[in-house]
């Protein structure tokens, strides 16, 4: 169909399909210069108080650590508990041999028998002789003599119930107890051994009182007090315990530079003595601070900015940071609460640059 066009009509056409084929080409080269937005997920930051806190990591002490002894001298028969063993108070844990004991016993209650039958007869012969003074068969002096020796053998059977009571006393001293609720953390005598008075047997650890022991550096001594709140947390039980500062004791020397802070731990399950302790000292609270997560905050030349997402695109904000906790950072300057900011991907983003929302803004949790 071109054959019967002038040449200089066929040289435009030609001109003019170049110049159309090289636009579309220009135009498909800049969408693929174009970058796609950037998939980001976002936040709305919020405001909560946050604490100041000082951390360290201690040891638990045990208030209450008896070491059993022995109250008596006596060969040992019978060990009820074994190391790691859980124990009652009141529960029986070790038996001591009480032959001597139970021989005395005896020795004591007939004692107490022969004093009870001359008391018994000297009654008697009293009151014969009250008779015999009434009818003046017998002088007064002759039963004032029999009423002394009743008044003595009332005195001799006293002391002979109170050595028959002492015995019985000493001899159930051979039965050893449990003096709290525990667990047996030493066994120090074995079946056969010889102990003597005050000689150890067992030892006992409860953890119905422990006492923290968390050293501090010696920079913050001086803002440390008692009655300071203390949260404490231990790898031996998942429950968190609140409680406060006891006694500051001052280990500040050549070798710790550190003071000892001590808080009490009452009757929690769990927590044993000897363990690691975690501890942190509340030093006072910053109220309404706002937060975002540490993923928001991207370090630029011109240094930590979070980058604010509305009409989806991001807005660089240069901002200041303050106390940072479980994941969170607090912001003193440079966004407000309420604002939407970027987290995942907010590393990749540049300011003004478009963004595609991988989900829709949540609300950061204190």
């Amino acid at each position: 169909m071109f054959n019967h066009l002038p040449l200089n009509k066929l040289l435009t056409l030609g001109i003019c399909l170049g110049l159309t084929l090289s636009a579309c080409s220009k135009k498909d080269d800049d969408a693929k210069k174009t970058p796609a937005p950037t998939l980001v997920s976002t936040v709305t930051a919020q405001t909560t108080n946050l604490e100041i806190r000082e951390e360290a990591v201690g040891t638990i002490e045990g208030l209450m650590d008896p070491t059993v002894a022995a109250e008596v001298a006596a060969r040992v028969t019978k060990v009820l508990a074994n190391p790691g063993q859980k124990v009652s108070k009141g529960e029986l844990i070790v038996l001591l041999d009480a032959t001597d004991y139970q021989l005395q016993r005896a020795e004591a209650q007939a004692e107490v028998a022969r004093l009870q039958a001359l008391l018994s007869n000297q009654g008697r012969l009293v009151e014969r002789n009250q008779a015999l003074v009434q009818k003046n068969f017998i002088s007064k002096n002759a039963l004032d003599d029999l009423t002394t020796q009743q008044a003595a053998l009332k005195e001799q059977l006293a002391g002979a119930r109170s050595r028959l009571d002492s015995v019985s006393h000493t001899g159930s001293k051979t039965h050893v107890i449990a003096p709290i609720d525990g667990v047996v953390e030493k066994q120090i005598v074995s079946v056969g051994d010889y102990v003597k008075v005050g000689d150890p047997l067992l030892q006992i650890i409860s953890s119905k009182r422990l006492r923290a022991h968390l050293p501090y550096p010696e920079s913050i001594a001086a803002t440390l007090q008692p009655g300071l709140k203390v949260r404490l947390s231990t790898p031996t039980s998942p429950t968190e315990v609140i409680s406060t500062i006891r006694e500051l004791k001052p280990l500040i020397g050549s070798n710790n530079r550190a003071v000892d802070v001590i808080a009490d731990v009452v009757d929690e399950p769990g927590w044993q003595a000897g363990a690691s302790v975690n501890g942190s000292v509340i030093m006072g609270e910053h109220e309404n601070a706002v937060v975002v997560p540490e993923q928001s905050l991207v370090l630029r030349p011109a240094g930590e900015v979070v980058y604010v997402i509305k009409d989806n695109l991001a807005q660089q904000r240069i901002v200041k940071t303050g106390l940072r906790q479980a994941g969170k950072v607090e912001i003193t300057e440079g966004l407000s609460a309420g604002e939407v900011v970027a987290v995942d991907g907010a590393a990749f983003l540049t300011d003004k640059a478009k963004v595609n929302l991988q989900q829709p803004a949540q609300q950061a949790k204190p």
